[in-house]
């Protein structure tokens, strides 16, 4: 080919190129693209959503420790709260047992010597709708919201000028309130009594009682109800993080289901996906080692993004501008560079969230790569048809000079 020829397609090429290389193929953002933050200082911001690129350093690092999820210690202020003693309730069935010193009494006859005992047993009944119970000789007297203890004296109280040293001894015949449910992922679903107290039960002593769970430990969640507040921890969290392993008071329930744990990776990493952790925690480099880890020849190691959504207090502290985000949560790029010896420390103290989203970028070389790959592409096509059209003339000149031969 012609230097003239060549010329013809190599300038517009070249020109196309240096006006840009957004056409040449990439699988995601270029690290200066990330960097320069889509936020109102970018054009065409109407169709851009704003993020924050924080460095992570040994400060981000240890903000970032701190605003880690509590789970159920950081929910409840009563976690440290032993259970309280059980009241009586609307349902509950009482028996209610009461002694007299000798016989001759209100409810021990003077033929006494005949039965066993100096005491006598009223037939269980059922803490009514009012609360109620009804005591022979007292009345009715109030159940519902009181320790047995409030409930004897009060039915002694009302029977001693009658009775004979009376003592009364109140007890739960069937406990139908002040009640624990465990349902969900455990092999038993259950709904029992709340343990009495001094047994000082935790959430993991419940999910025992209702079978334990179903499946692993880092695939498990486990969510607790307590009134009008509820929170969420692994269940392996319950295990390794004692803080957590809270009282269960009457009336929580628990929920266990299982749901593993994932994250995203794309760019310059061995494998594009969703991967699962398979372990109640990783790390951002545990993360990129499950990616298959940085592509030798493609990847930028100092370009290693991690996309999250922070509370917005957290993103303050990092240094992020918040006025110009909306909501609680702000977007927010973690970057970090595996260039640096430090980097792979400073990853290796970051907990993977659920559903984050790693991205390795490119390095600029590799897009020169593809340009110069497209370049040959090209030029061997055009060099293709100039051979096929010079073969053509050939052939049409040999015709030619047949028919010329044979007239």
């Amino acid at each position: 080919m012609s230097f003239l020829k060549f010329a013809h397609i190599a300038f517009p090429v070249l020109a196309i190129a240096l006006g840009g290389c957004s056409w040449v193929p990439s699988s995601g953002p270029y690290a200066h693209q990330v960097r320069m933050n889509a936020d109102a200082t970018a054009p065409d911001t109407s169709s851009k959503l704003p993020y924050a690129v924080v460095k992570l350093t040994p400060e981000t690092v240890s903000a970032l420790a701190r605003f880690e999820p509590r789970g159920l210690s950081g929910v409840f202020p009563d976690k440290y709260v032993p259970p309280a003693k059980i009241k009586f309730g609307v349902g509950d069935v009482v028996s209610v047992t009461i002694f007299e010193a000798a016989a001759g009494g209100l409810f021990i006859p003077t033929e006494a010597g005949v039965r066993p005992g100096n005491f006598v047993t009223i037939p269980d009944q059922t803490v009514d709708n009012d609360g109620n119970i009804s005591v022979p000789y007292a009345g009715l007297v109030r159940a519902a919201g009181r320790y047995n203890g409030e409930i004897q004296q009060d039915i002694v109280n009302r029977i001693k000028n009658r009775a004979i040293e009376p003592q009364v001894v109140v007890s739960l015949s069937q406990q139908r309130t002040s009640l624990i449910s465990v349902f969900g992922e455990v092999n038993t679903p259950n709904r029992f009594p709340a343990a009495a107290y001094g047994a000082q039960d935790r959430v993991t002593d419940a999910i025992t009682r209702a079978g334990g769970i179903k499946g692993q430990g880092f695939e498990t969640w486990v969510m607790l109800q307590r009134g009008n507040k509820r929170a969420t921890v692994p269940f392996a969290n319950l295990v390794y993080e004692a803080s957590n392993n809270i009282y269960v008071q009457p009336g929580d329930r628990i929920y266990v289901y299982r749901e593993q744990q994932k994250f995203l990776a794309f760019g310059a990493t061995g494998t594009q996906g969703e991967f699962n952790f398979d372990a109640w925690r990783i790390n951002l480099a545990e993360a990129v080692g499950k990616a298959g880890g940085l592509v030798d020849n493609q990847a930028d190691p100092g370009s290693v993004f991690l996309y999250r959504l922070e509370p917005r207090e957290l993103a303050e502290q990092l240094g992020v501008d918040v006025s110009k985000f909306r909501g609680e949560l702000i977007p927010v790029i973690f970057s970090t560079s595996f260039r640096a010896p430090g980097g792979y420390f400073l990853a290796t103290n970051v907990q993977m969230r659920n559903q984050d989203v790693v991205f390795v970028a490119n390095a600029e070389s590799v897009d020169v790569t593809k340009f110069t790959a497209s370049i040959d592409s090209i030029m061997n096509t055009v060099n293709n048809g100039l051979i096929l059209t010079n073969n053509g003339y050939a052939v049409y000149n040999t015709i030619r000079a047949g028919t010329a031969t044979f007239q």
